[in-house]
Protein backbone atom coordinates (compact mmCIF):
# COMPACT_ATOMS: atom_id res chain seq x y z
CA UNK A 1 0.00 0.00 0.00
CA UNK A 2 1.66 3.81 -1.09
CA UNK A 3 1.88 5.65 2.27
CA UNK A 4 2.49 9.07 1.14
CA UNK A 5 2.23 11.03 -1.38
CA UNK A 6 3.39 14.39 -3.63
CA UNK A 7 2.39 17.41 -5.27
CA UNK A 8 1.29 15.88 -9.30
CA UNK A 9 4.14 16.45 -11.35
CA UNK A 10 2.09 16.33 -14.47
CA UNK A 11 3.69 14.70 -17.64
CA UNK A 12 3.24 17.69 -20.12
CA UNK A 13 2.85 15.92 -23.96
CA UNK A 14 4.34 18.64 -25.49
CA UNK A 15 7.07 18.94 -23.95
CA UNK A 16 7.59 15.62 -24.36
CA UNK A 17 7.20 15.35 -28.15
CA UNK A 18 9.20 18.75 -28.75
CA UNK A 19 12.66 17.11 -27.40
CA UNK A 20 12.43 14.64 -29.94
CA UNK A 21 14.51 17.11 -32.24
CA UNK A 22 17.11 15.74 -33.99
CA UNK A 23 19.96 17.19 -32.04
CA UNK A 24 18.17 15.93 -28.44
CA UNK A 25 17.02 12.46 -29.93
CA UNK A 26 20.41 11.77 -31.58
CA UNK A 27 21.82 12.12 -27.59
CA UNK A 28 19.00 10.71 -25.32
CA UNK A 29 17.15 7.19 -25.19
CA UNK A 30 15.26 5.66 -22.95
CA UNK A 31 14.11 1.85 -22.69
CA UNK A 32 11.78 -0.39 -20.60
CA UNK A 33 12.86 -4.25 -19.76
CA UNK A 34 10.40 -6.79 -18.09
CA UNK A 35 12.38 -9.52 -18.83
CA UNK A 36 13.98 -10.64 -15.89
CA UNK A 37 17.26 -11.74 -17.17
CA UNK A 38 18.07 -9.09 -19.63
CA UNK A 39 16.39 -6.58 -16.89
CA UNK A 40 19.07 -7.80 -14.14
CA UNK A 41 21.93 -7.77 -16.26
CA UNK A 42 21.28 -4.23 -18.27
CA UNK A 43 21.15 -2.87 -14.30
CA UNK A 44 24.43 -4.99 -12.80
CA UNK A 45 26.26 -3.07 -15.76
CA UNK A 46 25.08 0.10 -14.60
CA UNK A 47 25.57 -0.25 -11.14
CA UNK A 48 28.76 -1.22 -11.57
CA UNK A 49 29.82 2.71 -12.16
CA UNK A 50 26.80 4.03 -10.73
CA UNK A 51 25.86 5.56 -7.39
CA UNK A 52 22.65 4.19 -5.92
CA UNK A 53 21.04 3.78 -2.51
CA UNK A 54 20.97 0.43 -0.57
CA UNK A 55 17.60 -0.22 -2.02
CA UNK A 56 18.50 0.14 -5.58
CA UNK A 57 21.48 -2.00 -5.88
CA UNK A 58 21.88 -4.48 -7.99
CA UNK A 59 21.75 -7.11 -5.39
CA UNK A 60 18.73 -5.87 -3.51
CA UNK A 61 17.00 -5.84 -6.88
CA UNK A 62 17.79 -8.76 -8.04
CA UNK A 63 17.32 -10.94 -5.14
CA UNK A 64 13.81 -9.16 -4.61
CA UNK A 65 12.79 -10.80 -8.21
CA UNK A 66 13.84 -13.68 -7.73
CA UNK A 67 12.44 -14.17 -4.46
CA UNK A 68 9.18 -12.37 -4.54
CA UNK A 69 8.56 -12.57 -8.15
CA UNK A 70 6.97 -9.42 -8.17
CA UNK A 71 5.14 -7.80 -11.60
CA UNK A 72 8.38 -5.42 -12.45
CA UNK A 73 9.88 -3.23 -14.52
CA UNK A 74 13.22 -1.62 -15.27
CA UNK A 75 13.06 1.72 -17.03
CA UNK A 76 16.77 2.91 -18.24
CA UNK A 77 18.05 6.60 -19.71
CA UNK A 78 20.67 6.25 -22.08
CA UNK A 79 23.31 9.15 -23.48
CA UNK A 80 24.96 8.66 -26.50
CA UNK A 81 24.21 4.44 -26.13
CA UNK A 82 25.90 4.63 -22.65
CA UNK A 83 23.02 3.89 -19.78
CA UNK A 84 23.03 6.66 -17.37
CA UNK A 85 20.32 5.91 -14.57
CA UNK A 86 17.72 3.17 -14.56
CA UNK A 87 14.91 2.99 -12.20
CA UNK A 88 13.99 -0.51 -10.85
CA UNK A 89 9.93 -0.65 -10.27
CA UNK A 90 7.58 -3.09 -8.71
CA UNK A 91 3.50 -2.50 -9.71
CA UNK A 92 1.22 -3.33 -7.67
CA UNK A 93 -2.74 -3.13 -7.44
CA UNK A 94 -4.79 -0.64 -5.18
CA UNK A 95 -8.39 -1.12 -6.08
CA UNK A 96 -9.04 -0.02 -9.80
CA UNK A 97 -5.41 1.27 -9.70
CA UNK A 98 -2.04 -0.04 -10.82
CA UNK A 99 1.11 1.72 -9.39
CA UNK A 100 4.37 1.31 -9.96
CA UNK A 101 6.90 2.17 -7.11
CA UNK A 102 10.53 1.24 -5.88
CA UNK A 103 11.38 -2.27 -5.69
CA UNK A 104 10.11 -3.87 -2.40
CA UNK A 105 7.81 -1.05 -1.11
CA UNK A 106 7.69 -0.51 2.25
CA UNK A 107 11.47 -1.69 3.01
CA UNK A 108 12.90 0.43 0.85
CA UNK A 109 13.96 3.72 2.31
CA UNK A 110 15.87 6.62 1.03
CA UNK A 111 15.84 5.71 -2.38
CA UNK A 112 18.03 7.19 -4.53
CA UNK A 113 18.40 5.83 -8.56
CA UNK A 114 21.00 4.02 -9.74
CA UNK A 115 22.82 7.11 -11.80
CA UNK A 116 26.09 7.66 -13.63
CA UNK A 117 26.10 11.04 -12.53
CA UNK A 118 29.24 12.22 -14.77
CA UNK A 119 27.11 11.33 -17.76
CA UNK A 120 24.01 12.44 -16.61
CA UNK A 121 22.33 14.48 -19.62
CA UNK A 122 22.11 18.58 -18.28
CA UNK A 123 18.33 18.81 -19.18
CA UNK A 124 17.08 16.63 -17.17
CA UNK A 125 13.88 17.83 -16.49
CA UNK A 126 13.50 16.75 -20.42
CA UNK A 127 15.36 13.71 -20.49
CA UNK A 128 13.04 12.29 -17.21
CA UNK A 129 9.91 13.29 -19.17
CA UNK A 130 11.19 10.71 -22.52
CA UNK A 131 12.07 8.23 -19.51
CA UNK A 132 8.20 8.46 -18.36
CA UNK A 133 6.71 8.42 -21.71
CA UNK A 134 8.84 5.03 -22.44
CA UNK A 135 6.95 3.65 -18.97
CA UNK A 136 4.14 4.70 -20.40
CA UNK A 137 4.23 3.54 -23.90
CA UNK A 138 5.67 0.15 -22.50
CA UNK A 139 2.89 -0.26 -19.81
CA UNK A 140 -0.19 1.24 -20.81
CA UNK A 141 -1.85 -0.38 -17.61
CA UNK A 142 0.38 2.00 -15.25
CA UNK A 143 -1.54 4.92 -13.96
CA UNK A 144 0.96 6.15 -11.49
CA UNK A 145 4.26 5.95 -10.69
CA UNK A 146 4.89 6.66 -6.84
CA UNK A 147 8.40 7.35 -5.93
CA UNK A 148 7.74 7.21 -2.12
CA UNK A 149 11.11 8.56 0.64
CA UNK A 150 13.62 9.71 -1.59
CA UNK A 151 16.93 10.75 -0.68
CA UNK A 152 17.28 14.11 -1.19
CA UNK A 153 20.82 13.66 -2.26
CA UNK A 154 23.81 11.48 -1.64
CA UNK A 155 27.61 12.27 0.05
CA UNK A 156 26.26 15.68 -1.86
CA UNK A 157 24.92 14.64 -4.97
CA UNK A 158 21.24 15.44 -5.50
CA UNK A 159 18.65 13.08 -6.57
CA UNK A 160 18.14 13.15 -9.92
CA UNK A 161 14.01 12.59 -9.63
CA UNK A 162 13.74 15.99 -7.65
CA UNK A 163 13.81 18.30 -10.74
CA UNK A 164 10.31 17.18 -10.11
CA UNK A 165 7.49 18.71 -7.79
CA UNK A 166 7.77 17.14 -4.39
CA UNK A 167 6.42 16.82 -0.98
CA UNK A 168 8.25 16.42 2.58
CA UNK A 169 7.72 12.88 3.50
CA UNK A 170 5.41 12.87 6.42
CA UNK A 171 7.82 9.98 8.26
CA UNK A 172 11.45 12.12 9.35
CA UNK A 173 14.47 10.12 9.11
CA UNK A 174 16.51 10.60 12.16
CA UNK A 175 20.60 10.56 11.96
CA UNK A 176 24.27 10.75 13.95
CA UNK A 177 27.07 13.21 12.43
CA UNK A 178 30.31 10.99 13.49
CA UNK A 179 32.70 13.88 12.48
CA UNK A 180 35.29 13.83 15.00
CA UNK A 181 34.93 10.40 15.86
CA UNK A 182 33.35 8.55 19.09
CA UNK A 183 35.58 10.54 21.27
CA UNK A 184 33.95 13.68 19.59
CA UNK A 185 30.11 12.42 20.03
CA UNK A 186 30.29 11.81 23.12
CA UNK A 187 31.81 15.12 24.38
CA UNK A 188 28.29 16.40 22.88
CA UNK A 189 25.36 16.87 25.09
CA UNK A 190 24.38 13.88 27.18
CA UNK A 191 27.61 12.27 26.00
CA UNK A 192 28.67 11.44 29.42
CA UNK A 193 25.68 10.00 30.42
CA UNK A 194 25.29 8.13 27.17
CA UNK A 195 28.75 6.07 28.54
CA UNK A 196 27.36 5.85 32.34
CA UNK A 197 24.37 4.38 31.05
CA UNK A 198 26.26 1.84 28.56
CA UNK A 199 28.51 0.71 31.78
CA UNK A 200 24.68 0.23 33.62
CA UNK A 201 22.90 -1.22 30.85
CA UNK A 202 26.40 -4.07 30.57
CA UNK A 203 26.67 -4.70 34.59
CA UNK A 204 22.47 -5.60 34.15
CA UNK A 205 22.87 -7.75 30.79
CA UNK A 206 25.58 -9.96 32.61
CA UNK A 207 23.60 -11.00 35.33
CA UNK A 208 21.80 -12.62 32.87
CA UNK A 209 25.23 -14.51 31.37
CA UNK A 210 28.22 -13.55 29.27
CA UNK A 211 26.90 -10.71 27.14
CA UNK A 212 28.58 -11.23 23.70
CA UNK A 213 28.23 -8.73 20.34
CA UNK A 214 27.91 -10.76 17.17
CA UNK A 215 28.78 -9.95 13.71
CA UNK A 216 27.14 -12.19 10.71
CA UNK A 217 29.91 -13.76 9.04
CA UNK A 218 28.47 -16.95 7.59
CA UNK A 219 25.50 -17.93 6.09
CA UNK A 220 24.11 -20.03 9.32
CA UNK A 221 25.35 -17.30 11.32
CA UNK A 222 23.17 -15.07 8.83
CA UNK A 223 20.32 -17.37 8.89
CA UNK A 224 20.39 -17.54 12.81
CA UNK A 225 20.54 -13.60 13.79
CA UNK A 226 17.73 -13.20 11.13
CA UNK A 227 15.41 -16.02 12.50
CA UNK A 228 15.97 -14.11 15.66
CA UNK A 229 14.49 -10.91 13.81
CA UNK A 230 11.56 -12.22 12.55
CA UNK A 231 10.46 -14.15 15.89
CA UNK A 232 11.27 -10.37 17.75
CA UNK A 233 9.81 -8.53 15.19
CA UNK A 234 6.41 -10.83 14.67
CA UNK A 235 6.31 -10.43 18.58
CA UNK A 236 6.38 -7.02 18.43
CA UNK A 237 3.87 -6.56 15.83
CA UNK A 238 1.71 -8.68 17.16
CA UNK A 239 2.00 -6.33 20.15
CA UNK A 240 1.13 -3.25 18.07
CA UNK A 241 -1.70 -4.53 16.07
CA UNK A 242 -0.47 -4.14 12.93
CA UNK A 243 0.40 -6.06 10.05
CA UNK A 244 4.43 -7.67 10.13
CA UNK A 245 5.30 -6.35 7.06
CA UNK A 246 8.43 -9.53 7.68
CA UNK A 247 5.91 -11.87 8.01
CA UNK A 248 5.46 -13.48 3.97
CA UNK A 249 7.91 -16.54 3.51
CA UNK A 250 9.33 -15.14 0.41
CA UNK A 251 10.38 -11.28 2.09
CA UNK A 252 12.19 -13.59 4.38
CA UNK A 253 14.16 -15.27 1.84
CA UNK A 254 14.48 -12.39 -0.11
CA UNK A 255 16.90 -10.73 3.33
CA UNK A 256 18.50 -14.18 4.03
CA UNK A 257 19.16 -14.12 0.09
CA UNK A 258 20.48 -10.36 0.78
CA UNK A 259 22.88 -10.76 3.58
CA UNK A 260 24.22 -14.46 2.70
CA UNK A 261 25.22 -12.61 -0.97
CA UNK A 262 26.77 -9.60 0.92
CA UNK A 263 29.57 -11.97 2.53
CA UNK A 264 30.85 -12.76 -1.13
CA UNK A 265 32.06 -8.92 -0.85
CA UNK A 266 35.11 -7.62 -0.04
CA UNK A 267 33.37 -5.14 2.03
CA UNK A 268 30.19 -6.62 2.99
CA UNK A 269 27.33 -3.64 1.77
CA UNK A 270 25.14 -5.51 3.91
CA UNK A 271 25.63 -6.68 7.70
CA UNK A 272 23.94 -8.32 10.57
CA UNK A 273 24.65 -7.60 14.18
CA UNK A 274 23.40 -9.11 17.48
CA UNK A 275 23.62 -9.24 20.62
CA UNK A 276 23.67 -12.41 22.69
CA UNK A 277 23.07 -12.40 26.48
CA UNK A 278 23.12 -15.92 28.22
CA UNK A 279 23.16 -17.88 24.81
CA UNK A 280 20.04 -16.12 23.79
CA UNK A 281 20.00 -13.42 21.25
CA UNK A 282 18.12 -10.32 22.67
CA UNK A 283 18.69 -7.65 19.85
CA UNK A 284 19.74 -7.97 16.06
CA UNK A 285 20.18 -5.21 13.82
CA UNK A 286 20.50 -4.62 9.58
CA UNK A 287 22.14 -2.11 8.19
CA UNK A 288 23.89 -1.32 4.72
CA UNK A 289 26.98 0.40 4.02
CA UNK A 290 26.24 3.57 1.40
CA UNK A 291 28.75 5.63 0.33
CA UNK A 292 30.05 7.78 3.47
CA UNK A 293 26.81 6.31 5.87
CA UNK A 294 26.45 3.15 7.87
CA UNK A 295 22.57 2.82 7.64
CA UNK A 296 20.56 0.61 10.37
CA UNK A 297 17.80 -0.61 7.73
CA UNK A 298 16.07 -2.21 10.73
CA UNK A 299 16.08 -3.53 14.25
CA UNK A 300 14.86 -5.37 17.26
CA UNK A 301 14.63 -6.89 20.74
CA UNK A 302 13.31 -9.67 22.57
CA UNK A 303 10.98 -8.47 24.70
CA UNK A 304 11.43 -10.81 27.83
CA UNK A 305 12.62 -10.15 31.54
CA UNK A 306 15.88 -8.51 29.89
CA UNK A 307 13.86 -5.82 28.09
CA UNK A 308 14.37 -3.50 31.20
CA UNK A 309 18.21 -3.78 30.33
CA UNK A 310 18.04 -2.08 27.00
CA UNK A 311 19.87 -4.44 25.07
CA UNK A 312 19.03 -2.80 21.64
CA UNK A 313 20.96 0.55 23.20
CA UNK A 314 23.49 -1.66 23.99
CA UNK A 315 24.13 -2.48 20.78
CA UNK A 316 23.23 0.72 19.12
CA UNK A 317 26.20 2.11 21.13
CA UNK A 318 28.65 -0.21 19.68
CA UNK A 319 27.28 -0.08 16.52
CA UNK A 320 27.99 3.85 16.57
CA UNK A 321 30.79 3.25 18.18
CA UNK A 322 32.18 0.72 15.00
CA UNK A 323 30.98 2.99 12.41
CA UNK A 324 33.31 5.34 13.63
CA UNK A 325 36.24 3.04 14.03
CA UNK A 326 35.64 2.23 10.14
CA UNK A 327 35.52 6.08 8.88
CA UNK A 328 31.93 6.39 8.31
CA UNK A 329 30.47 9.98 8.78
CA UNK A 330 26.78 9.35 9.66
CA UNK A 331 25.33 6.92 11.31
CA UNK A 332 21.40 6.78 10.10
CA UNK A 333 19.11 5.19 12.01
CA UNK A 334 16.48 5.43 8.53
CA UNK A 335 12.96 6.33 8.64
CA UNK A 336 10.82 6.58 11.92
CA UNK A 337 10.81 8.83 14.98
CA UNK A 338 11.06 6.90 18.33
CA UNK A 339 12.66 8.15 21.66
CA UNK A 340 15.83 5.67 21.66
CA UNK A 341 16.86 7.44 18.53
CA UNK A 342 16.13 11.14 19.44
CA UNK A 343 18.68 10.21 21.97
CA UNK A 344 21.33 9.72 19.83
CA UNK A 345 20.54 11.80 16.66
CA UNK A 346 21.24 15.92 15.56
CA UNK A 347 20.66 15.48 12.06
CA UNK A 348 17.15 14.85 10.46
CA UNK A 349 16.73 13.92 7.05
CA UNK A 350 13.35 14.85 5.22
CA UNK A 351 12.93 12.66 2.18
CA UNK A 352 10.84 13.98 -0.87
CA UNK A 353 7.51 12.28 -2.26
CA UNK A 354 7.15 12.81 -5.97
CA UNK A 355 3.79 11.47 -7.86
CA UNK A 356 4.41 11.16 -11.69
CA UNK A 357 0.84 10.15 -13.04
CA UNK A 358 0.27 8.47 -16.23
CA UNK A 359 -3.37 8.45 -17.17
CA UNK A 360 -6.32 10.41 -16.15
CA UNK A 361 -7.06 7.79 -13.98
CA UNK A 362 -4.02 8.10 -12.22
CA UNK A 363 -4.05 12.00 -11.56
CA UNK A 364 -7.22 11.30 -9.12
CA UNK A 365 -5.34 8.61 -7.86
CA UNK A 366 -2.69 10.97 -6.73
CA UNK A 367 -4.78 13.17 -5.67
CA UNK A 368 -6.07 10.74 -2.96
CA UNK A 369 -2.76 10.30 -2.11
CA UNK A 370 -2.26 14.10 -1.67
CA UNK A 371 -4.86 14.12 1.02
CA UNK A 372 -4.15 10.70 2.75
CA UNK A 373 -0.32 12.01 3.03
CA UNK A 374 -1.36 15.80 4.34
CA UNK A 375 -3.81 13.46 7.22
CA UNK A 376 -0.64 11.43 8.00
CA UNK A 377 1.64 14.12 8.20
CA UNK A 378 -0.91 16.23 10.97
CA UNK A 379 -1.21 12.75 13.10
CA UNK A 380 2.63 11.97 12.94
CA UNK A 381 3.52 15.60 13.68
CA UNK A 382 0.96 15.94 16.60
CA UNK A 383 2.30 14.06 19.66
CA UNK A 384 -0.88 13.80 21.42
CA UNK A 385 -3.10 12.76 18.45
CA UNK A 386 -0.40 10.15 17.66
CA UNK A 387 -0.27 8.74 21.44
CA UNK A 388 -3.97 8.49 21.16
CA UNK A 389 -4.12 6.23 18.27
CA UNK A 390 -1.36 3.78 19.68
CA UNK A 391 -3.23 3.80 22.83
CA UNK A 392 -6.74 3.11 20.59
CA UNK A 393 -5.13 0.44 18.18
CA UNK A 394 -3.56 -1.64 21.68
CA UNK A 395 -7.19 -1.49 22.97
CA UNK A 396 -8.36 -2.57 19.80
CA UNK A 397 -6.45 -6.00 20.10
CA UNK A 398 -6.93 -6.60 24.02
CA UNK A 399 -3.61 -4.45 25.65
CA UNK A 400 -3.78 -2.61 28.52
CA UNK A 401 -3.78 0.89 27.59
CA UNK A 402 -1.32 1.76 30.41
CA UNK A 403 1.18 -0.82 28.46
CA UNK A 404 4.18 0.93 27.51
CA UNK A 405 4.94 0.11 23.51
CA UNK A 406 7.85 -2.14 22.77
CA UNK A 407 10.54 -0.07 21.71
CA UNK A 408 13.60 -1.89 19.96
CA UNK A 409 16.12 -0.18 22.05
CA UNK A 410 14.57 -1.71 25.10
Amino acid sequence: MIDAAAPVARLDQSKTYAMNAASFEARIAASVECAPDAAVTGYLDLCQRAVFAPSQSASWVSNWIAECKPDFLIATLYSDDHPVLAVPLEVISAGPFRIAQFMSGRHANGNFPAADLERLPKEMTRSLNLLLEAVASRRPDIDVISLNRLLPELDGRPNPFLVFPSSVSPNVSLAVDLAGGFEALLQRPNGVRKQKKHRSQGRKLETFGACRRIEAKTPSEVIALLDAFFAMKDARFRKMGIANVFAAPEVRSFFVKLFVDALSEPTAPFVLHGLEVGGTLRAVTGSSRCGSRLICEFGSITDDELAHASPGGFLFFDNIREACEQGFSIYDFSVGDEPYKRNWCDLEIQHREVLLPLTMKGRAFAFGLQQNARLTAYIKNNPAIWQLMKRVRRKAIGQSTNQPDSREDG
